[in-house]
């Protein structure tokens, strides 16, 4: 009777271990999930912030480029030439660039257990 007690109780335990690990791997993916997604947000409002000035100032370094070529939408031909440029190499860099970067980050986001 003492053993048949004593292996119930053996199997609560089990299964309240078992409900507390899930319990726990479900706070843990939450955490890690926000984790990624807070460090994405501050990445995509710093990289908002970057593009509003790179375009304000591309918008002046056209004019001036159109000013020194004679007609003002030179410059602007010769801004977007170089951006088609840059977006030809980007995308055949694609994979090095962006796939590779951005898979690690969020690879190294989820292995990490410390808070950072």
């Amino acid at each position: 009777m003492e053993n048949s007690t004593t292996t119930e109780d053996l199997i609560k335990k089990a299964v309240i271990y078992s409900k507390n690990t899930l319990e726990l791997c479900k706070y843990d993916a939450v955490y890690k999930s926000a984790d990624i997604f807070s460090n994405l947000a501050v990445k995509i409002v710093l990289t908002l912030v970057v593009v509003l000035f790179l375009l304000l100032v591309n918008v002046g370094l056209a004019i001036w480029v159109g000013q020194e070529l004679g007609e003002i939408y030179y410059g602007f031909f010769v801004i977007a030439f170089v951006y088609f440029c840059l977006a030809l190499l980007l995308y055949i860099f694609r994979d090095d660039w962006v796939k590779t970067p951005v898979s690690n980050f969020i690879i190294n986001k989820m292995k990490n257990d410390t808070a950072l």
